[in-house]
Parts: structure tokens; sequence; C-alpha cells
């Protein structure tokens, strides 16, 4: 190893008090530069139209709560299926619910319902009653698209077909229009 033609300096070998020197400088920085602020910004916008602002986004009123307007007798309503869209373009969503009573045994008909929420309470009610009980279908495929309720209905073609074996497929489709919900079924849908 070959030696150092300059005597030891004196800041190579550190002691405590340049660690205190150290440390005081640091924190002078830090306070000074804790005063010093840049000045407010002082420009001016340019002027032109308002931003728009977002509209309000109000969430699907909840069918926990709500008392469905569906007989049971003495087992309770139970929600088979929900979903959520606008479905008559105030740009609050809706949640359509299929609903059956909650039966042991069988196959107990489902029932559609639109749930909304109340003005001024915002308390989430039916509105309407898309398919009612007595129709004894069953509700398999179902969505909501475009303000759009969609579903495949599973039903019988007489009274004499037994409750577990449905022999009629339908689909149906809801849409609001002229403030009420219009039922269309598509074309060449119905089977038996």
């Amino acid at each position: 190893m070959q030696q150092s033609a300059v005597p030891e300096l004196a800041h190579t070998n550190t002691r405590p008090i340049h660690w205190v020197a150290t440390a005081t400088a640091v924190a002078g920085v830090v306070a000074f530069s804790s005063v010093l602020q840049p000045n407010s910004a002082t420009a001016a916008q340019a002027a032109g139209p308002e931003p728009r602002t977002a509209p309000v986004v109000a969430t699907a009123p909840d069918p926990a709560d709500v008392r469905f307007p569906i007989d049971c007798g003495p087992v309770k309503a139970k929600i088979q299926k929900q979903v959520s869209g606008d479905l008559d373009g105030d740009e609050r969503p809706e949640t359509v619910v299929v609903v059956h009573c909650d039966a042991p045994m069988g196959t107990p008909p489902d029932a559609v319902y639109v749930i909304t929420r109340a003005k001024g309470t915002g308390e989430p009610r039916v509105v309407a009653t898309l398919l009612s009980p007595k129709t004894r279908n069953t509700v398999t495929d179902f969505t909501v698209s475009d303000g759009t309720v969609l579903a495949t209905l599973l039903g019988y073609s007489t009274s004499d077909v037994p409750s577990c074996c449905p022999d009629v497929k339908d689909k149906a489709k809801w849409q609001w229009k002229d403030g009420a919900f219009v039922r269309s079924t598509p074309a060449g849908t119905h089977t038996v």
C-alpha cells in the first residue's frame, strides 16, 4: 500500500462536534426554506364559457328494506336477482328486482318490480310491477341495458302442466315510454 504524500488532514477524522455542526446546518436550511414561500399566483383566467359540472351520480335504491306487493303467506319474499340502471332517462338509476316467495319446496313463480327513490325522503319504493306472480313465470336471464329490461321467462302452455316442468320459453323486453313501462316480445322468441 502506498503512503500519501500529504499528512493526514484534520477533516478526514470525524469527531462528534462535526456531526453536531452538520445537523445544525441541515436544520438551519430546513427552517430557512420554510420561511421563504413562493408568491401567490396572479395570472388571470381567460374569459370563456363556464365549466360544465358533472351530473350528480345517485346511487341505485337498495331493495333490502322494501315491502313488495306479493302475498307469500307465512314465508317471506326473497330477492332472487337485482340489476340497476337508468330506465327513464332522468340520470338517476332505478333497481329492477326479481322476487318470489321463499317456499321450502316447489318452484314459486317470480315477480319483477321496479324500485326508485321517493322524492323528498329518498326512501326506496316500488313504482312498477313488470311481471306479476299470477303469470306463473320463472325468470332466468335478466339484464338492464340502455334503459331496457330484458328477461327470459319460463312458463306453462296450460294450467295442467305441473309447476316443476315449465314447457314455454319467452323473451320479454320492457321500456319506459310515455310515462309507463311497455312490454314487448321480440319476434320469434316464443317456444313450446
